[in-house]
């Protein structure tokens, strides 16, 4: 009986070794991105500390979960603030990171991407981009908040049996015209809508595959689509097939009937979607499909018609009744892709909620609290529209004010990492953490554990490997600032 517990224990070991030495690997690969020694190290702390704290409250609990000497905390302040990183490069290498995992998860040989934007309310008078937000969920009120809004671009990874969407990048989407054009005077102002869709094909060029991209109905506008033909005439290859919802009060075009005389024309006559519904009653479909992990009876009619004023683009529209007391419509960029495959692609769509409801209440990957006394003083009252950053004058305190910006950027960045490494770490140690006696679940809901069961996993083993620092750089790392009478008693 011995004998055999002591094998289960060198099993166990065996799984915590293989977890830390693939996190050791992933994390030393960024060492290129930091300009010096210290900044790769104190990103290093930061990340593991993101992945395992439970706190929540800044930079201390980085301290006091990793047993860091707390003389270390200033330089842990400054990090945020160095110049000897640059977020545009973390970016670019946790997408190649993210790639090179192999966890990603394909549809019609694309990955899948989905964009979103989420609001994170912050009080702080003298925190940059802070603005009164508009708040609207469901059949909830309209209410308002101050605070920050984001735009998000995740990719799906996993399996159809359990998919994450890991978050690529997540950027503040309002209040910051001012500060970008002082970077560049000649930066463009674009909308939230036009960013996402940028900022998706820049994540398939990176990706370097065509990608599939999934929408929710706030972004089919005009700008949005012109955005994304721009991008794609810029590269000069296709970047993304996109699905989207659409506003019920949506209107569409016929295709032009052919004018024997004169120039041709560019559309037909327009048509509202909702009276598709009574038009075509008689030519719907039934049919079972999968939605959002439930079998529903559906009915449905598919029909290509161009859509936008002056873009007009021909799109897939797929009416689908059955769901819910009003109809629902989807549209594809694809023609190709038929109406069920639209609903059923468009039912992961609701995975960057989850991988929101995580990064926030998990990893607290907006936790920050980054500030400036350069930054003029938040107005509640203010009008709508007035930007305060526009009374900013002296160049030390843009210097200032864009430091704190750049912050809570890079605060957000290294959350969607520590959230990400979670994530794929769950996929290629499933054995290994459900294997380990560490976290009791009353019920198991899949097979594949959450992050926060990985999170847990990680944490009650990273201490126990801190003898074997030698063989991992990352460890040894963060041994070195460790309080020396940490391993003292044990030893």
């Amino acid at each position: 009986m011995k004998g055999y517990k002591n094998s289960i224990a060198e099993n166990q070991r065996v799984g915590y070794r293989k977890m830390i030495k693939w996190l050791n690997e992933t994390l030393v690969s960024s060492r290129e991105c930091f300009k010096r020694e210290a900044t790769y190290k104190w990103f290093i702390v930061v990340i593991i500390g993101l992945m395992i704290w439970q706190e929540h409250v800044g930079v201390t609990s980085f301290i006091r979960e990793l047993w860091i000497d707390p003389k270390h905390y200033v330089s842990i302040l400054h990090f945020f603030r160095s110049n000897a990183w640059k977020i545009e490069t973390l970016r670019a290498w946790w997408l190649q990171m993210v790639l090179a995992s192999g966890v990603l998860y394909y549809e019609f040989g694309m990955p899948i991407l989905v964009g979103d934007g989420t609001v994170k309310n912050k009080f702080g008078i003298k925190m940059p981009c802070v603005k009164r937000l508009s708040k609207k969920s469901g059949n909830e009120s309209r209410h308002y908040i101050f605070g920050h809004m984001f735009g998000a671009i995740g990719v799906l990874a996993g399996s159809a049996e359990k998919l994450f969407c890991i978050p690529l990048s997540v950027r503040i989407h309002d209040g910051d015209q001012q500060i970008q054009q002082w970077a560049d005077e000649n930066a463009k102002t674009e909308s939230h809508v036009v960013r996402i869709i940028r900022e998706s094909c820049q994540a398939a060029e990176g990706l370097k595959e065509k990608c599939l991209l999934l929408l929710d109905r706030y972004y089919l506008t005009v700008p949005a689509l012109s955005a994304w033909l721009e991008e794609e005439k810029r590269v000069g290859n296709p970047l993304l097939s996109i699905i989207i919802r659409v506003k019920l009060n949506a209107k569409a075009y016929l295709k032009p009937e052919r004018n024997p005389r004169g120039r041709p024309r560019k559309k037909g006559a327009a048509i509202k979607l909702i009276n598709l519904v009574k038009l075509f009653r008689h030519q719907f479909t039934e049919a079972n499909v999968v939605l959002y992990g439930k079998e529903e009876k559906i009915s449905y009619y598919c029909v290509d018609l161009l859509w936008g004023q002056k873009l007009y683009r021909e799109l897939r529209f797929v009416i689908i009744c059955g769901i819910g007391s009003e109809p629902v419509f989807l549209a594809s960029t694809d023609l190709t892709l038929s109406p069920l495959s639209i609903m059923r692609l468009y039912g992961y769509r609701f995975k960057i909620e989850c991988s929101f409801r995580e990064l926030k209440h998990t990893i607290a990957g907006f936790a920050y609290r980054f500030w400036s006394t350069a930054m003029p003083k938040l107005n509640r009252f203010a009008k709508s529209g007035e930007d305060p950053l526009s009374a900013v004058e002296d160049s030390d305190d843009k210097r200032l004010i864009s430091s704190a910006y750049a912050a809570i950027q890079g605060f957000v960045m290294f959350g969607c990492i520590a959230h990400g490494l979670l994530q794929i770490g769950a996929l290629l140690f499933t054995d290994e953490i459900n294997a380990a006696p560490l976290r009791w679940l009353r019920t198991k809901t899949n097979t594949v554990p959450s992050e926060a069961s990985t999170a847990d996993y990680l944490r009650k083993t990273i201490f126990s490997m801190f003898h074997f620092s030698a063989d991992f750089s990352i460890l040894r790392l963060i041994h070195q600032l460790q309080l020396p009478s940490l391993f003292s008693r044990s030893s």
